[in-house]
């Protein structure tokens, strides 16, 4: 109660804040220290029952209320830690938290000029100098910044279906034949969950084999393909993939513009992963043909380091997206403002409110320049190239895929002594699922780092390294492999 707009409450809140600022930048200045905890780790009903974290009738003081700010901290996973390599998302960046706490504080909304003025205008110039990236003359085309890759494929897919099927948006799946998408196997699962919740359902989603690489087969394709219009089935979206989530592996992305243009399909990039290597004049080459996509999704806070979230969609064809999405709501987008009303975006977007994730994107891409993004992104591909040299012939180590990493994934299996001198066999399967879980919670159980795992098809769990952190060093990737040493020796 004695913070503003409270009369008087400017000492107070003042304070109260610079003490909350205080508690953040402790956190942040330990975030780096490479001597502290990546994680503090606790089972859920520990913490549970360790604090009280109910809602009561009564406010609490403002000293209860720093505490809540500290101990939620101190159970926070450190995903700025330079030994944190769990997600495609790492890192902290200090003028991308800047722009965010300046968002935060304008607290506006993302749907029209008339509110958020430098804001949609940003939103704007960034969209465009990104198409400009992708290829497609004079940054043309239109896009939106949606709450993550998942979002941005479910708009792809919305999209490609109302340009084939306007009248769907009216009458519905009942009015349209029954439609069919492609993707690959390694492909992210937003695909299905996309075709899931636009109604096309997820057996219209039709997964084609990758090589041993994880690349897309574009023969497979083009036969599946015709295999579904055989069936009666109409082919409305190929979903290709630059930067597989599990093996960062690249689509041949040429292939599959030539087979989309042959049979008159939209071709959707996912770049949600790979789409910041368009920042690298050395690696872009892996995106060669994506200025034939349709759409693109690229997320600037996976490779880019930009804090989440930060999730791009990008439309080759202007006024697509609004024409697919508007529903001119009076109250919103009146037609008789005294402003230019192309720049009321809010229209062409699934949501009404959505937060402003431009700032933070735009305010870094300024401190840093292109070549910024690209010597960051450039030394996280020199790293993973460091990781796959040192162990590829190590004692020790199995790599999942032949050949050096396309991107920052190197996939690797960890053989404890036990299991280095035994033939391949169903017993050797079985214990070797278990060795990357059992790791995985020892890490964690001492909060050193962390770094993921899976299965895939028949291959028993393994260990996927990723680093889009560019607070990591080659110390870090040491670092990492003398952890799992440590922590899998006995196993």
């Amino acid at each position: 109660p004695d913070l503003l707009p409270t009369c008087n409450g400017e000492i107070t809140t003042m304070s109260f804040l610079q003490d909350v600022v205080d508690i953040l930048l402790q956190y942040v200045v330990k975030s780096f220290d490479r001597s502290t905890k990546v994680i503090d780790f606790h089972y859920p009903n520990e913490l549970l029952q360790e604090y009280n974290w109910e809602l009561a009738d009564q406010p609490q003081t403002l000293e209860e209320i720093l505490l809540n700010c500290r101990t939620t901290l101190k159970y926070a996973i450190k995903t700025g830690h330079p030994r944190y390599f769990n997600q495609l998302s790492t890192g902290l960046d200090m003028v991308g938290l800047a722009a965010d706490w300046l968002t935060s504080a304008a607290n506006t909304n993302m749907f029209t000029y008339e509110i958020a003025p430098v804001f949609v205008l940003l939103e704007y110039v960034t969209l465009r100098k990104m198409r400009e990236m992708v290829g497609w003359p004079g940054g043309c085309g239109d896009g939106i910044f949606s709450p993550g890759g998942a979002i941005s494929n479910m708009y792809a897919m919305l999209i490609a279906r109302f340009k084939m099927f306007p009248e769907v948006k009216e009458k519905g799946m009942a009015a349209i034949p029954r439609l069919v998408a492609f993707t690959s196997e390694h492909s992210h699962f937003s695909v299905k969950k996309g075709a899931a919740a636009l109604g096309i359902g997820t057996d219209s989603v039709i997964l084609i084999r990758c090589d041993e690489r994880g690349k897309m087969i574009p023969s497979d394709l083009e036969r599946r393909i015709v295999e579904a219009k055989q069936k009666g089935f109409v082919p409305f979206l190929v979903s290709a993939t630059a930067g597989t989530t599990v093996y960062g592996a690249f689509d041949p992305l040429i292939a599959i513009a030539d087979i989309c243009k042959k049979y008159k399909i939209w071709m959707h990039v996912d770049g949600a992963w790979g789409g910041g290597l368009l920042m690298s004049r050395k690696h872009k080459w892996k995106l060669n043909g994506i200025e034939r996509a349709n759409s693109v999704t690229w997320n600037p806070h996976k490779m880019m380091g930009v804090p989440l979230q930060c999730s791009a969609l990008l439309v080759r064809e202007e006024g697509l997206m609004q024409s697919c999405n508007q529903m001119h709501a009076s109250y919103l987008f009146q037609q008789d403002k005294h402003y230019d009303l192309s720049y009321d975006t809010g229209d062409k977007a699934l949501q009404c409110g959505r937060h402003v994730d431009v700032f933070k994107l735009w305010l870094m891409w300024r401190a840093k320049g292109t070549t910024g993004f690209e010597a960051q992104i450039d030394k996280c591909l020199e790293l993973a190239e460091y990781l796959y040299n040192k162990i590829k012939n190590r004692e020790g180590y199995e790599m999942v895929f032949d050949g050096k990493p396309q991107h920052t994934n190197v996939c690797f299996w960890y053989l404890p002594p036990s299991l280095r001198g035994m033939e391949d066999s169903e017993e050797r399967t079985s214990r070797l699922m278990k060795v990357a879980p059992v790791i995985k919670a020892r890490m964690m159980e001492y909060g050193t780092t962390m770094v993921s795992y899976q299965p895939l098809g028949d291959k028993a769990n393994f260990f996927r390294m990723v680093i889009s952190n560019p607070a990591a060093t080659h110390q870090d990737i040491d670092f990492l492999i003398d952890e799992i040493e440590r922590l899998g020796q006995d196993l």
